[in-house]
């Protein structure tokens, strides 16, 4: 490998020839080898959305010539629309406060910056495309790692929510409510303890699934508040030293053109650095929908078993086969897969709710984790409601027969006549109904003195779906 010589505060260092990045980023990737996991894409996005903010917001406060903060823009617009992970090399196990990602950020864009300058690669460029950007000096104006980082956390999960977990929340609730449409008349057993129970239709077990879907939303969507609200402007220690007065609100305006979203400077800057409250409070919203999933993941595997031993009350859609052993088997992979993103979701919450607690004093030391686990629990749960929404509930078909035939023989019908005859009556006519296996409107008839016209009323499995109805 080719090597030019790069210098730092800390002196001289080789780097490879072609990167981009300098002297800090390649001692952090010389110092931290612990896994080969980097930052995650949507992460180094917001930062470089956060750099050309503030290189904007500089400018408009004549800290930044108009040259310079034109040149970090067009920069930062590079990387965005070919964004090169190659160029951000350092390992998500650094430094706590990210420092060494902030300085990976900084020393791309001040190379690139530089480059365009010396070559006028943009109208407008003056004298002054001879000198050099300086990643702290310019691209860090106003800023430090320890606002930055938790700001680039809160702008790239408030992207992700809002622009891919919401819509595909949305896609799965739309994906549910049309199939209840069609479908959702038809009867089934309930059950409760997995065992049966009263009659119900499979329009409300649908119901259930979508309110669940909705309070996860709801509990989402109030989360988006806290995350536009950003440490940027608070500097090393929440005093907002060496950031101009105005800067926080100029950097969070010019963030809000780029993305379309509201962000705001913190009401108090110590908060938004020591803690990472706001994040763990988010990480709790998406585990609820973590769980909401994989009930209703599990209620379609169960529905699903068989087809021949199990419930059998569904057909998923066959997606591939199932076994490299027996042939013809099919299993409910989709909602399996959903399981298991899920359980990743709530173990990424529990190491969250450790690193929000590792706020020491004037700084939480955990940032590159809670960054890392926020956005890979919401780009896990977007893609299972999408794969729900477009693998397991599109196509699914409701076996009216099986569901039918077991409804028919459900001895717990019997709980209809407990007002008229009483619940030892009626639980003597239901365990001799399932020991003989016969239809509990027959046995009712051998044990009571109700005519089969007033059975078939108070039986009536529809009219127990619908007892207010």
């Amino acid at each position: 490998m080719n090597f030019r010589i790069e210098h730092d505060s800390m002196g001289p260092l080789q780097v490879p020839a072609d990167a981009l990045y300098q002297a800090q980023t390649q001692r952090a990737v010389q110092n931290f080898r612990l896994h080969p996991a980097t930052m995650p894409a949507p992460f180094i996005r917001a930062l470089l959305l956060i750099k050309q903010a503030a290189a904007r917001a500089n400018q408009q406060l004549g800290l930044l010539s108009e040259a310079k903060a034109n040149a970090i823009a067009a920069a930062v617009e590079q990387q965005l629309q070919h964004l090169d992970l190659a160029q951000f090399p350092v390992s998500l196990y650094q430094t706590g406060s990210g420092t060494s990602s902030n300085m990976n950020a900084n020393e791309v864009l001040a190379t690139l910056a530089s480059k365009i300058l010396s070559t006028k690669a943009y109208e407008g460029v003056t004298q002054e495309s001879a000198e050099k950007i300086h990643p702290n000096d310019h691209v860090n104006l106003g800023q430090s790692s320890n606002d930055t980082i938790p700001s680039a956390i809160h702008v790239s999960a408030s992207l992700a929510i809002a622009l891919e977990l919401l819509p595909a929340l949305t896609q799965f609730q739309h994906a549910i409510a049309r199939l209840s449409a069609e479908q959702g008349d038809i009867l089934k057993t309930g059950r409760t303890h997995l065992m049966d129970a009263m009659p119900v239709r499979f329009s409300q077990v649908f119901s259930g699934w979508l309110a669940q879907l909705s309070h996860a939303e709801n509990h989402l969507r109030q989360q988006l508040s806290g995350l536009q609200q950003l440490a940027q402007g608070g500097t090393a220690v929440g005093t907002g030293v060496n950031a101009h007065p105005k800067f926080a609100a100029l950097c969070c305006a010019e963030l809000s053109k780029t993305t379309g979203l509201s962000f705001t400077p913190s009401d108090n800057f110590f908060f938004s650095l020591s803690s990472q409250d706001v994040a763990v409070a988010c990480s709790g919203a998406l585990k609820t929908l973590a769980v909401a999933l994989m009930k209703i993941a599990n209620d379609l595997r169960w529905m699903n078993s068989g087809p021949l031993a199990g419930l059998a009350e569904i057909e998923l859609p066959e997606l591939q086969p199932g076994s490299s052993i027996m042939p013809g088997k099919v299993n409910p992979v989709i909602p399996e897969a959903v399981v298991m993103a899920c359980a990743q979701v709530i173990g990424h919450d529990s190491a969250i709710t450790i690193a929000g607690q590792s706020g020491n004093f004037e700084l939480n030391v955990m940032l590159p984790l809670v960054a890392n686990n926020l956005l890979d629990s919401i780009s896990l749960l977007a893609g299972s409601c999408s794969s729900l929404a477009n693998q397991a509930i599109t196509g699914l078909k409701i076996r009216q027969d099986t569901a039918a035939a077991a409804l028919a023989k459900n001895p717990i019908l019997v709980t209809a006549l407990n007002p008229v005859i009483g619940y030892e009556q009626a639980a003597k006519i239901a365990k001799m109904a399932y020991s003989q296996q016969r239809p509990v409107l027959d046995v009712a008839l051998e044990l009571t003195n109700l005519s089969e016209a007033e059975l078939r009323v108070l039986l009536d499995p529809a009219r127990l779906a619908d007892p207010g109805g």
